[in-house]
This record gives structure tokens, C-alpha cells and sequence, in this order.
């Protein structure tokens, strides 16, 4: 929980919500191009059932976003992943909650999570060059830009990420003040 947010597993009665939420070119046009787009119908609930849910716990975690006013509503997603591609975090908001802030207030904890509980010594992000509101989330929780390089992404505008590295002893010293 945070002050607006409600973070927890994701369920299979989330895939309506999930799918209202998530299934907009202007949020998956920033996603690595493995993600199919047109997206298919049907894909939320074979996405749920083959790859989220049987991994959920293991090398993957994701927490849904809800707003605490409905926690039936999820508004993003937040996942992390023991091997790194070279990342190891990855979300998406709902366009209609975009800069207010919620994933900044959302990855806080979870950062917390992975450090703490999930034994992280380093997390690895990734965005799209041009992506400015994911390179912001970074920015502000202290990570280190690293490099520029080749991608490919649901919108062929974009053609390169940038890779960040936020060290557990760094996040600590940012959390710190």
C-alpha cells in the first residue's frame, strides 16, 4: 500500500480490467516489440494463464495497480524478473493516470521488495530513447544511466533504450535523503 495505491498479485479476474487498461497503442508502443500489435483479442487471458500467473513467485513478480478507491481496477503493473534481458523491472499505467505520479509512488516500495525480501544487489531498467516520463521514474529514484543501445519496439519510431543501474547501496543512500 501507499498513500494512493493499492499494490498486490495479480489474479485471473484482473484480466478485464488488465485489458481495458493495458491494451492502447500509446502505452505499448513503448514495449519491446515481442509484444504483438495489433494485441490479440484474447491475449490478456492466455498472457495470464501461460506466463504470469505459472511464474508468478518463482524468477517473476509482478504487483497490479489499483487506486485504493477500487482495488478491483487495475490501472498498470509493475514486474520483476531474477534474469535481465538486460532489465530486470518492467511497467505500464493507464494513459488516464499519467503524470500524477502514481509509478513513482508505486516502484518505491517494490525497489524496497527486490532489495529486501527478493535479495536484489543491482536492478537493471530499460526505456525507450525518447520515452521521457520512463527515464524521469529513474532520474528520480537515483539510478545511473549506463548506455545507449540498439532495440526494438512495438513503435518503429524507436530504435534504441537506454540501460540504467540502480544499485541496492545507492537506492539506500537516495531513500536516506
Amino acid at each position: 500500500m501507499t498513500e494512493r495505491l493499492c499494490l498486490r498479485g495479480p489474479v485471473l479476474s484482473d484480466v478485464e480490467s488488465y485489458a481495458r487498461n493495458f491494451v492502447d497503442y500509446d502505452i505499448i508502443r513503448f514495449l519491446s516489440a515481442v509484444v504483438p500489435w495489433p494485441y490479440p483479442e484474447g491475449g490478456v487471458q492466455q498472457y495470464f494463464e501461460e506466463v504470469l500467473l505459472p511464474q508468478q513467485g518463482l524468477d517473476r513478480w509482478a504487483w497490479a495497480i489499483t487506486l485504493k478507491s477500487d482495488r478491483r481496477e487495475v490501472i498498470g503493473m509493475v514486474d520483476l524478473w531474477r534474469q535481465g534481458k538486460p532489465e530486470n523491472r518492467g511497467f505500464w499505467l493507464a494513459k488516464q493516470h499519467w503524470g500524477k505520479g502514481l509509478m513513482g509512488e508505486a516502484v518505491g516500495p517494490l525497489t524496497d521488495y527486490a532489495f529486501d525480501r527478493l535479495g536484489f544487489d543491482q536492478l537493471i531498467f530499460s526505456n525507450a530513447l525518447g520515452n521521457k516520463q520512463s527515464r524521469r521514474i529513474k532520474e528520480k529514484m537515483g539510478a545511473t544511466y549506463l548506455r545507449t543501445e540498439p532495440a526494438d519496439f512495438v513503435d518503429p519510431v524507436f530504435s534504441e533504450q537506454e540501460i540504467w543501474q540502480l544499485t541496492k547501496a545507492s537506492w539506500y543512500r537516495m531513500r536516506a535523503g
